[in-house]
Formats: C-alpha cells, sequence, structure tokens
C-alpha cells in the first residue's frame, strides 16, 4: 500500500514540475505528458493539488522578483515575506482549483460513462481558464504554454481560441494516460490525432490578406522601475524623449509607440513642440482619480488626448483596498488607480486597433472583442520591469497567441521588453535587445478579415 502511495504522489510531483517548466519552453513536449500525470492522479484531490500548487510556483517564479521592495516605502523587514506571499497566494489558488476538479472528478468517474467524465471535466477546466484570463489574475494557462514551440497547434485558435487549446491538450493528456495504461494498446490512434490536428493547424496559420501598411517608431526607454522616479531619473527624461522623437522622425515613420507608464500626469508638450505623433502609456487624473491610459500627443496640441483607460489593475499592485497609515501606495510607484471601460477598442489616427496594457494581454476574449469591433491591428504597451526575462519570454508566447486567434498583426513595446511585432501568424520579429534603449521601426499589416473565433466572441 506504501509503494502504491508513493507512486501516486510521485506522479503528481512529477506532472506538477513538467507543467510548470511548460510555459515559454517546450510548450505540449511537457504540458501533454504533465496532464497525463495528472489524470493518473485525478481522483485524489490532495495530489491534484500538489500538481497545481508547482505548477504554478515554477511557471510563475518570476514573482519573487517583486523582492526589494524598499524603493516603494516597504520596510526591508517586510519586503521578502511580501514578495513570497504573493507567490504563495497564486500557487495556493491553483492548488484550490485544482482540489475542487479533482473532487469533481472523484463524482463524475464514479456516476458516470468514463469518456462522459472526461469531456465533462475538459469543459468546465477550460471554462474556468476563459474566466481566469479576464480575472485581476495574471494567469499563465494550458493554452498560453503552447507558444512559441508550437505554432501549428495555436492555429486552432483561429477557430477554437485559448479554450479550445486548453481542452485539446486536455484530452490528449487523458489519451496518453489511457495508451500507458494499457501498454501501448491505441497508441497509434493517439498518434494520428496529433498530426492531423497539427496540419489542420498549420493551414490555418495563412495571414489574411492586408489592407493597407503601417509604419511606426517604438521607443524602449530601458529605465529600470527601482529609478524611475528618482530626481536624476526626472531630468534625464525630457532629454531621453526628445531624442527618441528625433530619431524616429528620421526614420520616417508615421508616429512614435512608448510603452506602459512613460508619460507622467502632469506632462504636456514642449515649448518647441514634438515632431510626430507620439502614441504612449502615461497616466492621467479623472476627477481625483488616478488612471493608466493609452495617450496620443499630437504636434498642434499642447496636451496629450486618452484614448483608452487599463481596465485590469494588478491586485495590490494597482488597485488598491482599504489600507492602513503607511501602506497607501501598494506595490505600485504610482499607487492606487481607477479601472476604465472594459472595452478594448480605440481609434489612434492610425486606424482602429485593439490595445492591451500590460496584462491584459493575458485576456483573449477582449481582443478578439476588439477585433470583432474593427480592430485593423493589436497594440500591447507594458513595463515588465524589474522582472526577469522569463517573464518577458512567457508574454511573448501569449502576444503570438493573441495574434494568431485575432488574425491581426500586433506591436509589443516594453520598456525593458519585449518590442517587437507579432505577425498575424504567429511569427516574431525582434526589434530590440531586451534592457536595451533604443528606438525602432516596426511595419505592420491592417487587416479587416475576422477569424471564426472573432465572429463567436463578437
Amino acid at each position: 500500500m506504501g509503494d502504491v502511495r508513493s507512486q501516486v504522489l510521485l506522479r503528481g510531483l512529477l506532472g506538477g514540475v513538467l507543467a510548470g517548466a511548460a510555459p515559454a519552453f517546450a510548450g505540449p513536449l511537457l504540458m501533454v505528458p504533465a496532464l497525463a500525470l495528472l489524470w493518473s492522479v485525478a481522483t485524489r484531490p490532495r495530489v491534484a493539488a500538489l500538481w497545481g500548487l508547482l505548477a504554478v510556483l515554477i511557471s510563475h517564479r518570476w514573482l519573487l522578483a517583486l523582492h526589494p521592495l524598499t524603493w516603494m516605502g516597504i520596510p526591508a523587514a517586510l519586503s521578502l515575506p511580501i514578495a513570497l506571499t504573493v507567490w504563495l497566494i497564486c500557487g495556493g489558488a491553483a492548488a484550490l482549483l485544482l482540489l475542487i476538479w479533482s473532487g469533481l472528478a472523484r463524482w463524475c468517474f464514479s456516476r458516470l460513462w468514463s469518456p462522459f467524465g472526461v469531456l465533462l471535466l475538459t469543459v468546465l477546466w477550460a471554462a474556468s481558464e476563459l474566466l481566469l484570463e479576464g480575472s485581476p489574475l495574471f494567469w499563465i494557462g494550458l493554452s498560453g504554454s503552447v507558444m512559441p514551440l508550437d505554432r501549428p497547434l495555436a492555429g486552432l485558435a483561429r477557430w477554437l481560441g485559448s479554450g479550445g487549446l486548453a481542452a485539446l491538450q486536455l484530452v490528449w493528456g487523458w489519451g496518453l494516460w489511457q495508451v500507458s495504461r494499457r501498454g501501448g494498446q491505441g497508441w497509434s490512434l493517439w498518434v494520428v490525432s496529433l498530426v492531423l490536428v497539427h496540419v489542420l493547424g498549420a493551414q490555418l496559420l495563412a495571414a489574411p490578406e492586408s489592407r493597407v501598411g503601417l509604419r511606426l517608431g517604438v521607443w524602449q526607454p530601458a529605465i529600470p522601475t527601482r529609478e524611475k522616479f528618482s530626481s536624476e531619473r526626472q531630468r534625464q527624461f525630457s532629454q531621453q524623449l526628445a531624442a527618441a522623437l528625433q530619431e524616429a522622425e528620421s526614420l520616417g515613420v508615421e508616429a512614435l509607440v512608448a510603452p506602459e507608464g512613460t508619460l507622467s500626469s502632469n506632462w504636456s508638450r514642449p515649448a518647441e513642440g514634438i515632431p510626430l505623433p507620439l502614441l504612449s502609456g502615461g497616466f492621467r487624473w479623472v476627477r481625483g482619480q488616478q488612471r493608466s491610459s493609452l495617450l496620443l500627443a499630437v504636434p498642434e496640441q499642447p496636451r496629450p488626448q486618452a484614448l483608452l483607460d487599463k481596465h485590469r489593475l494588478v491586485p495590490l499592485g494597482e488597485w488598491l483596498p482599504p489600507l492602513p497609515p503607511g501602506f497607501t501606495q501598494g506595490l505600485s510607484a504610482v499607487g492606487g488607480l481607477e479601472a476604465g471601460s472594459p472595452s478594448r477598442l480605440t481609434a489612434t489616427g492610425f486606424g482602429p486597433v485593439g490595445v492591451a496594457i500590460c496584462y491584459e494581454l493575458s485576456n483573449g476574449r477582449s481582443l478578439a472583442a476588439a477585433t470583432a469591433g474593427g480592430a485593423e491591428w493589436l497594440l500591447t504597451i507594458a513595463n515588465l520591469d524589474p522582472y526577469p526575462e522569463l517573464l518577458q519570454r512567457q508574454f511573448l508566447a501569449l502576444a503570438q497567441l493573441r495574434a494568431i486567434e485575432s488574425g491581426r498583426d500586433l506591436l509589443s513595446v516594453g520598456n525593458t521588453g519585449p518590442t517587437a511585432v507579432v505577425r498575424a501568424d504567429g511569427t516574431v520579429e525582434r526589434l530590440l535587445p531586451s534592457g536595451v534603449e533604443g528606438v525602432a521601426v516596426a511595419d505592420l499589416q491592417r487587416r479587416t478579415h475576422k477569424s471564426p473565433y472573432v465572429q463567436l466572441v463578437g
């Protein structure tokens, strides 16, 4: 009996480790075996919860880079405990969800025909991932782990969206577990299903015809967040921005795009003016409430125009519950923010665009809805500093999935990266190395064709 229990525990441990290592690295090569191991312990709630805990703690380990928090006014003694607590809360949330899922699995497999139980559990998982995409949590689920390794599989997102990709991997994981239980019986059918789905997905990757080209400049300031609000950095900023605008003008672009949080709430056009439009993340005040926004500054106007406000705010980092004195700033240098409208569609003067500010990118349905509403290209602006490059890879993988789902070119501009163009077929053109200040040219295509998934969401 002890050997059986230890084997079950080992499968849960190994599966969680594989699932945690899959996002932005090996994708389905690790995730499908990890899911097979999960199915093998599906009726063991505590072991399934361990699988979920490890999967998120490993895949979201970049959260530990929150430490040190002393630059935000957090006492040194509390900095590491706060970072660990945020990390463990995310892992604990995953463990709780897997505990509930496993409890449902125990009920399903005791009362339903096995394939029916698998189908029900798969649909519930996929639906939960879709809900989590729009939640306050930054969640890398099964669908987000597909890229960058498996573009042909991601091609199915044109029809099925991210929920469909999650469901496919769950079914394949269950199939792999059944094959291994039966000594290889059914192996050929399992392999054929993989091949056929990948062939179909590869066919769906073909980019729709473009309507017109768009040539934009991008500026990656590479300003460390921990230094951004120092007096020295503030003095340097105006010169850096002016130099970036001049370089962009010399490159013959239509506008310069800058990342999330670049412009302060009191920024105004300098007296000498700006040589071309500036499309930038920044802050603004609305009825005494601060918002993180996409702003458009043009040569003719002294103040930037607000195009769209960030809707999905980071708990504690941007959205603050009532806090005791001394903790009014949260885990962000800008303090509490107010959420804007949920719509991610706006007009920029460069065609209708679907916009994701930072981790709003993980919500595929919101960008699909913007595309259904007329967005001809996608834009994501972010500041992922001080997190390590692991998060940038996960972020870029999500950008690839969003581009494929919507059939739109996507421009990603980050403070320290990733700054890249993601084509409608998921291919990536890196414009600047991570962590390096610079200006580059992004050539995009504007498209109007709507994929089946976009039409469904719309």
